[in-house]
């Protein structure tokens, strides 16, 4: 009987997370903000509460904006061999069937990538420019300065300047699988645009995980992918849920989350707070910049991994 209760209990708390969190200010709507905010205003209105918003006329001043065409990025670009992330179906880091599969990393001319990101040549698979490792800076450091090497007001804000400079250039049919990231995120998109579906931290009790065996895509000489465990890597905990298109039936818990969408055009900024839990798609040749600045490991992560902790708990009851 006690057990019973506590177990009551602890359901009831994790049920009550999210609607008090909802109360206590997280948006309905990702609100916008017609202009950078001052250091001070941003960490005190945004960083600190932990809320997204986008800003517009941040990014207003960046050459990128006019000048990121085709003909300049084969210009400037060209023949460099880069990385690009390749799958058969669009999803890199993602759950298919019983495996968390990465893409196929393929190192290419940048100007053949944009051939068959034009449609120029037919190649299987889905390419993507992806790689999260400040690629931007290490990749293509010849486009750095048509943007910036940091936010200036977003590195005094907290005091730091971004871990990772990322450049994003890729394919309708490329798909970010929902997770979430410890980091600061302003991403800022030059052309096209991004559709992000958006989940505070205190939606945690109602976005499942399991744990799976890591894999990669790799292609075969007849061009089709085959999935190749690695076999040596510790399992990944990983969402399996689609957003999109939810199994109400595996993952009923689900359908108390409460989404937030939005649409980041075209010199347009989203900050992304730490810890939320996001799924991204684009329109076809969509390019952005993103700057990831370490998060500050505070009450909020103290908040998110008490929140964690019991809904794991639960699970094992």
């Amino acid at each position: 009987m006690a057990e019973g209760a506590a177990l009551r209990a602890v359901r009831g708390c994790l049920a009550a997370f999210p609607r008090e969190a909802r109360e206590l200010g997280w948006p309905e709507s990702v609100p916008y903000l017609d202009r950078p905010p001052s250091p001070l205003e941003f960490y005190r209105e945004w960083v600190s509460p932990n809320k997204p918003c986008i800003i517009r006329n941040a990014i207003s001043h960046w050459p990128a904006l006019k000048k990121w065409t085709s003909a300049y990025l084969r210009e400037v670009v060209g023949p460099k061999v880069v990385s690009v992330a390749v799958t058969p179906n669009g999803y890199a880091d993602a759950v298919f069937r019983d495996r968390f599969v990465m893409p196929e990393e393929r190192q290419m001319p940048f100007m053949d990538f944009l051939d068959i990101l034009e449609k120029k040549v037919t190649s299987s698979g889905v390419f993507y420019v992806q790689k999260q490792c400040s690629n931007l800076t290490k990749e293509f450091p010849e486009l750095v300065n048509d943007v910036q090497p940091d936010i200036p007001w977003m590195t005094e804000a907290l005091g730091k300047k971004p871990d990772a400079v990322n450049f994003w250039l890729g394919e309708s049919a490329a798909v970010t699988s929902l997770h979430k990231d410890h980091y600061e995120n302003l991403y800022c998109v030059v052309s096209g645009e991004k559709y992000f579906l958006l989940h505070p931290p205190s939606d945690r009790p109602f976005i499942p995980y399991e744990l799976y065996q890591p894999a990669t895509y790799q292609v075969s000489e007849d061009g089709s992918f085959q999935i190749v465990d690695e076999k040596t890597a510790d399992k990944v905990p990983w969402i399996p849920l689609d957003p999109l298109n939810p199994n109400l039936e595996l993952y009923p818990e689900y359908a108390q989350a409460q989404p937030l969408q939005c649409t980041v055009k075209a010199g347009e900024m989203l900050y992304l707070p730490s810890l939320w839990f996001h799924h991204v798609q684009q329109s076809h040749g969509c390019i952005a910049v993103n700057y990831w600045y370490d998060m500050e490991y505070d009450l909020k992560y103290s908040y998110y991994q008490l929140l964690d902790g019991l809904t794991k708990a639960v699970k094992m009851l």
